[in-house]
């Protein structure tokens, strides 16, 4: 939280979110998507990198799996379902 707090003193156009929830508990992860929400509707662009899919599909505009060092699925969250995106990462 302190992290992106210093972040977003700088007025940035841009924001880098690495394993956001990585560790925390799940009311902490909650409150970081509202925020982040937030963010982004006052006109920051967000760049997520995150395993917990349920969360980052509710703020993203598009979506990009990667495996192996290649994208495996890119679209939509309303145009892609658990399923596909399971397959992408985990190539099944």
């Amino acid at each position: 939280m302190l992290a992106i707090g210093r972040a977003l003193m700088a007025n940035p156009r841009l924001l880098l979110f690495d394993e956001i929830s990585l560790g925390l508990a799940p009311v902490m992860v909650k409150h970081i998507y509202h925020a982040m929400s937030a963010i982004i509707s006052g006109g920051t662009t967000a760049l997520v990198v995150e395993q917990d899919v349920s969360q980052v599909l509710q703020v993203a505009d598009r979506v990009y799996c990667f495996r192996k060092g290649r994208v495996s699925l890119e679209g939509r969250p309303a145009d892609l379902s658990r399923e596909q995106i399971s397959a992408a990462y985990f190539g099944v």
